[in-house]
């Protein structure tokens, strides 16, 4: 008898609801790294992640730095031709860079510049911009009011439209800030509508030290319901701190949220947040929304009778190397309970 449970009911149209992954552990996963990695090991973990069948990928950060000095390669890394071999290989990719001002999107434009990749051929085709749901993290983070950032975003927004580059917005804090404690949903809600209205296609509300509970997802999704945001425009960015990531996320999932971002191996976390630590880990995500009747696309398995567990755990081995291979490259143990079974099973089949 299968030990894994029968799929659920949450089908469309007589197939499963399909669920983006958003994989960000090239960018929020290493941003916290105190030592610098190489940008070799960095492109090796986009490969290791195309090769995987993730398909959205945000691959570093235009930030100072002075303040991410991890992020400092990400020029290199959007110029290098691996990406645009990526992109030759299957269209439907998207690699993405957080940019936090106007002077971190010049950064970007000049860096295609030079490739001549600016706008059909972008190596970048998406970028992601970002404002808090608290003044206090907002001026310890962006060294200014949350109307100063929303102002500076709006720029940010209105060059990428001219060079036809897909926008995506995040709201950091919104389950709980580190200055302040809890936070108010209504906060959230006001700076996502600004980031929609200006021309975010997404917007992904973040826990951003990890501390939400899904009682607090539902409060602020039927938020969002009742103020007529559709959530299919919404994604969830939630960290592990308490670990109540991968709840949260079935949580947003189950109410009609169409995104999830999450890190392989759980890597990661928030530099302005000490203790923050850990993304929910992308492996886990994926186990459990393909057996609670969603798709990732990452997985080819049935959708009408019990998964083998066998076959699943082999569906799930290539996400489960790179996030075992990237925690062995940044000596961490890995965080993704998935990945940490079948590595366990794999090494008592060896035995």
């Amino acid at each position: 008898m299968s030990i894994i449970p029968k799929i659920g009911d949450n089908r469309v149209h007589g197939g499963k609801r399909p669920i983006r992954i958003m994989e960000v552990s090239p960018r929020d996963g290493l941003q916290n790294e105190s030592k610098i990695l190489p940008v070799e090991l960095k492109l090796d973990l986009i490969r290791r992640l195309f090769e995987s069948k993730l398909r959205a990928i945000e691959v570093g950060s235009f930030v100072s730095p002075k303040w991410v000095p991890q992020m400092s390669s990400t020029s290199e890394i959007v110029s290098d031709p691996s990406l645009r071999g990526f992109r030759g290989k299957d269209q439907t990719v998207r690699f993405s860079c957080l940019i936090p001002n106007p002077k971190g999107f010049e950064t970007l434009r000049s860096v295609q510049n030079s490739s001549g990749e600016l706008i059909d051929g972008a190596t970048v085709d998406e970028i992601a911009i970002f404002a808090s749901a608290t003044e206090s993290f907002s001026r310890a983070n962006l060294n200014c009011t949350i109307s100063e950032s929303l102002k500076r975003m709006d720029r940010v927004v209105e060059q990428a439209k001219e060079l036809r580059i897909r926008v995506r917005g995040y709201v950091s804090c919104v389950f709980g800030c580190p200055y302040q404690g809890k936070v108010d949903p209504r906060q959230a809600l006001s700076v996502s509508r600004e980031l929609l209205s200006m021309g975010c296609y997404e917007v992904s509300i973040s826990d951003t030290i990890g501390v939400g509970v899904p009682s607090q997802v539902e409060e602020c999704l039927n938020l969002f319901s009742r103020s007529d945001i559709s959530l299919e425009r919404l994604g969830i960015h939630c960290h592990d701190t308490f670990g109540t990531a991968l709840a949260n996320v079935l949580e947003a999932v189950r109410l009609g949220v169409q995104t999830v971002d999450s890190s392989v191996g759980g890597i990661g976390g928030c530099p302005y947040s000490p203790g923050a630590t850990g993304n929910v880990a992308t492996e886990d995500v994926v186990y459990a929304l393909e057996l609670s009747g969603y798709s990732t696309g990452l997985l080819n398995l049935a959708t009408d009778e019990d998964y083998d567990h066998v076959k699943l755990f082999k569906e799930l081995e290539p996400l489960v190397d790179v996030g075992n291979w990237i925690n062995s490259q940044l000596n961490r143990t890995n965080s993704s309970r998935v990945g940490r079974a079948i590595m366990a099973r794999k090494q008592r089949l060896k035995e």
